[in-house]
């Protein structure tokens, strides 16, 4: 269990600290000291929604400031019907599992994915960076995981702002 853990810790440190290499798609890049995105908050708005993305403008009450707000989609993981398997089976899953999320966030659909601590019946999220919920179910659903039955997935749309960091 120390080494999933651990394997969660390494995955999520990199999703956190790592650059989204999105290819054809604009990013917002903040300059550091300018705070100046390459792109207009309008720019990005049509460019996302030619993709397909939902979006829409939240004015802050207190800053007056214009937000872009974004739909994503977050995967909740939870345990699934078949977790009967051996510690073996169930160690090779895991690294096919995070493997998999690996492979989701350098492809740019998913943006942030970790364990949940409590060992309870909901295991983890992902946060998936895609235009439908019909995409984010399809490429959660191809989860070795999920496809073993080890975890089932629970799926519901998310409004966040483009460019705010966790902190």
């Amino acid at each position: 269990m120390e080494k999933i853990s651990l394997l969660w810790a390494i995955l999520l440190f990199g999703q956190l600290f790592s650059c989204k290499d999105w290819g054809e798609v604009p990013s917002v890049k903040m300059d550091q000291q300018l705070a100046e995105p390459e792109l207009s908050a309008a720019q990005l708005k049509k460019h996302l929604e030619d993709q397909g993305f939902q979006t829409f403008y939240y004015i802050d009450k207190k800053s007056k400031d214009t937000i872009l707000m974004q739909q994503y989609f977050i995967a909740f993981l939870k345990s699934g019907p078949n977790r009967s398997q051996s510690k073996a089976e169930a160690d090779s899953l895991q690294a096919l599992h995070l493997a998999h999320l690996g492979s989701m966030y350098e492809q740019g659909y998913a943006d942030i994915s970790g364990p949940f601590g409590d060992n309870g019946d909901i295991r983890g999220i992902t946060i998936y960076n895609v235009p439908t919920q019909e995409m984010a179910d399809s490429l959660a659903n191809m989860d070795p995981m999920v496809k073993s039955g080890r975890l089932a997935i629970e799926i519901h749309s998310w409004w966040a702002a483009k460019g705010y960091k966790l902190r």
